[in-house]
């Protein structure tokens, strides 16, 4: 296969997949369908991520850690920690990953999820499971082409088809 000329840049649409790993190199998420964006207009992803992008070609991967000051996930938030005795939790929530929803005062929803779970409590946190941490963001460049004037304007639809022709490695 030829590679692109093509380079990643403002104003190009750009196909990629990624990876997300903790500091132990776990994979906390991963996206195998490739996601397209016109580069630095409608960010899909970090500034620092898409800093190290800027150059590569077709077929290029780059691998950048973003902390959690850079992350939209920030710094875990004690008071969003909840440890209740386990009498005043209903059973389905008695296992590690349970989700329970709650209401605030001001009607807002937020998600905890069961973090620990002893004989006589259940710990529940409503952090971002990011919160505190330095994510490695695994990214491969799929494709690059430049972008229309619509797309320009608007950005691109999630799940919108693009048209790269042969420009697409796979």
């Amino acid at each position: 296969m030829t590679a692109s000329p093509e380079k990643v840049a403002a104003g190009k649409v750009v196909q990629f997949t990624y990876r997300i790993a903790d500091r132990h190199g776990e994979i906390m998420e991963q996206v195998d369908l490739p996601l397209s964006m016109v580069f630095m207009r409608h960010n899909r992803l970090y500034d620092v991520v898409e800093k190290a992008l800027v150059g590569c070609r077709v077929g290029d991967e780059v691998s950048v850690d973003v902390p959690a000051a850079d992350g939209a996930w920030g710094e875990a938030d004690a008071d969003l920690i909840l440890v209740q005795d386990i009498e005043h939790v209903p059973p389905p929530y008695r296992r590690l990953g349970a989700e329970a929803q709650f209401q605030g005062e001001n009607g807002e929803i937020k998600a905890f999820k069961v973090t620990s779970v002893t004989e006589e409590s259940v710990t529940l946190d409503g952090n971002h499971p990011f919160a505190g941490q330095t994510m490695t963001f695994h990214v491969k460049v799929i494709a690059i082409r430049d972008a229309s004037k619509d797309e320009l304007l608007h950005g691109i639809e999630s799940g919108a088809p693009t048209d790269f022709g042969s420009t697409t490695i796979h």
